[in-house]
């Protein structure tokens, strides 16, 4: 019996969607998210309230100011305008408003972005430990998902291991910098020795490869950090943002991509990219987050306090004996499992009321995931367990 024309592709997104599908889906978690007793350090979730100015703004302009204004809108100009200049600042190099790309966060910023430049069959790259849906991502657009390994605690990227992994048939590399789960910021000299390696790449293969830069955490800095984008470096580079991050609101979708204003052909992508928006699913903000950006963009999330917040965390787990990482950024500590089934110690500190993320689900097994978005009282509240957790596994 001939098989369903789609059963192929459902039983690969599948396979590679099935640890974050049966965490979220089938564990302890999945029974008791919401419940006003545990500690959640699941995902970057918001668990104080909103900051003041996102609601101010979602005040400002959701009022309508003529008859179209909840019409179909893409890329608002004064949104597009607004991002160019925050990107030309930063980077010190004048991006075209005409270059940028309004998305539903970096989730679409990415789809859009797969669409325009993998053919089907083509590779695409990715760093693991990954954001954990990059290779379901690259099959639905019909590419070839190519694992790079980096390795704890430092997780540097290996450019011996980039160069090995490029095939005749790469298109495109995701590089997450500031990296989620690892809070590792990659350094200016490795972003050069990266886009050298793109570049010999793609002249010996006699086609472009794309750097798609996922820049979700770039403004989420501790210690005084500074962040540098691949786009500095490698003139074919897609910067993918979300807003979702700096202002800690992930259920209001609203990013971009910008173009590199040194990326060849960029007339053509540019058309690209808006058919891949408009028949990949509208995948355009909703009209009043556009209309808001403009105020949104110098809004943040308190950054010190998150950093306050992790130093106490990381300082608690490594005094009960936990393995912690201190992370360079975003919102998320890892931590070795105490046994090597993560799965199974995530388990065990749900029975006391503690919530995390299994490394198995990243592609990083024997670990596991901390964010530090969980409000102060969780994190007070939580010790306890993290420490009777550990005795239980130990003993």
């Amino acid at each position: 019996m001939e098989s369903h024309p789609i059963a192929k592709q459902i039983e690969d997104l599948f396979r590679v969607t099935m640890a974050p599908i049966s965490f979220f889906m089938g564990s302890t978690y999945a029974k008791r998210a919401g419940d006003p007793a545990i500690s959640d350090f699941v995902a970057g979730n918001p668990h104080d309230m909103p900051i003041p100015e996102l609601a101010e703004a979602f005040r400002k302009w959701s009022v309508p100011q003529h008859k179209d204004w909840f019409a179909y809108t893409d890329n608002h100009p004064a949104a597009r305008e607004s991002v160019a200049k925050t990107l030309s600042a930063e980077r010190g190099e004048s991006y075209d408003p005409e270059d940028i790309f309004l998305t539903p966060g970096t989730f679409g910023a990415l789809s859009v972005s797969l669409r325009v430049i993998a053919d089907k069959g083509d590779e695409i790259l990715y760093i693991s430990p990954p954001w954990f849906f990059y290779e379901a991502m690259i099959l639905l657009a019909g590419g070839s998902p190519g694992r790079i390994m980096t390795k704890p605690p430092a997780f540097d990227l290996d450019l011996d291991a980039v160069a090995a992994a490029i095939t005749s048939r790469t298109r495109g590399i995701i590089v997450n910098s500031p990296n989620n789960p690892s809070g590792r910021i990659l350094t200016p000299a490795t972003l050069q020795g990266l886009a050298d390696v793109l570049r010999e790449a793609s002249k010996r293969n006699g086609r472009r490869i794309y750097l798609l830069s996922d820049e979700s955490y770039r403004r989420i800095l501790f210690d005084g950090n500074t962040f540098t984008s691949p786009a500095d470096y490698y003139d074919d580079t897609f910067t993918l943002y979300t807003y979702g991050k700096t202002l800690l609101a992930p259920g209001q979708r609203i990013g971009y991509v910008a173009l590199n204003p040194r990326m060849a052909d960029r007339e053509i992508i540019r058309n690209g990219m808006f058919l891949s928006q408009v028949v990949g699913g509208w995948q355009f903000p909703n009209a009043v987050l556009q209309y808001a950006l403009p105020d949104l963009e110098p809004a943040s999330v308190d950054v010190a306090h998150l950093q306050a917040r992790r130093d106490r965390v990381v300082a608690a787990l490594r005094e009960m004996g936990y393995e912690a990482n201190s992370p360079e950024s975003t919102f998320y500590i890892l931590v070795r499992s105490p046994i090597a089934d993560d799965w199974a110690f995530t388990e065990m500190l749900a029975e006391h009321d503690v919530f995390v993320l299994p490394g198995r689900v990243f592609e990083l097994p024997g670990y596991f995931r901390i964010s530090i978005t969980a409000n102060d009282e969780m994190i007070d509240r939580s010790f306890p367990g993290f420490e009777k957790a550990l005795k239980q596994a130990r003993g």
